[in-house]
């Protein structure tokens, strides 16, 4: 009976053992695992990557946005012109050709019209002054005085105009007295308007002719690149 109970007792031991060095195998085995600190997924967990290829622009939906570049557009200034009214039927002959004008106004010289005027001769007495004053006055020029010249002396001055036909008109007239009067450009300080205009390269060049206000009126219209406007320094810190 002792050495039953002695055999019933190792196999009891012997499987105890067993067990215990079971339970030893596996958690050895497990540690490693663990201890990578990098969590063991499925391949079906693990979420897909897709590539971008390297001439798509990731900033623009789409892609292909930003790649059809609108033709380059140059700038125009047209003027000057003397007064709003001017200035503003230029603009509107130019919206109706399709473009968007947009006016500026500047600080310049205005040209005020034609000035006829008739010189004096050299050391001129204040009779032949007085006796040239007297006829024109007498073949109906009554706007004729004496004032200074573009140059240095006093000329009589016949008139300004913003015509040339009524400039040529008034020249003519002083012919057939005998007198040979001159005509010159006179200008005044005052604002100037321009009009900017965005021309691009399919657009036909701005014809000057074709934004003149009053028919005959003396206009000195030029089509001109548009100002660069100053560089402002960065302030500094």
């Amino acid at each position: 009976m002792t050495v039953l109970k002695s055999i019933v007792l190792t196999l009891a031991l012997a499987n105890i053992g067993y067990f215990l060095w079971l339970r030893g195998v596996a958690r050895s085995e497990a540690v490693p695992a663990q201890a990578s600190g990098t969590p063991l997924k499925l391949a079906s967990e693990v979420p897909a990557v897709r590539a971008v290829p390297h001439d798509t622009p990731t900033d623009v939906p789409g892609g292909d946005a930003a790649s059809t570049a609108a033709p380059d557009a140059r700038c125009v200034s047209v003027g000057p012109f003397r007064d709003v009214s001017e200035a503003a039927h230029a603009a509107s002959t130019l919206r109706a050709a399709g473009h968007d004008p947009r006016q500026r106004v500047v600080d310049g010289e205005v040209w005020a019209g034609v000035w006829v005027y008739l010189p004096l001769p050299p050391a001129a007495s204040r009779a032949v002054t007085d006796q040239m004053l007297a006829k024109l006055k007498a073949n109906g020029i009554e706007d004729a005085l004496e004032m200074p010249g573009p140059a240095e002396g006093s000329v009589i001055s016949l008139g300004l105009f913003s015509e040339q036909k009524r400039a040529q008109g008034r020249v003519a007239q002083v012919h057939t007295l005998g007198m040979k009067p001159e005509m010159t450009d006179r200008k005044r300080n005052g604002n100037l308007y321009w009009i900017d205009v965005d021309m691009m390269p399919t657009d036909s060049p701005l014809d000057p002719a074709n934004l003149q206000g009053e028919a005959g009126r003396i206009q000195r219209i030029e089509v001109n690149p548009c100002p660069v406007p100053p560089v402002v320094p960065a302030a500094q810190p």
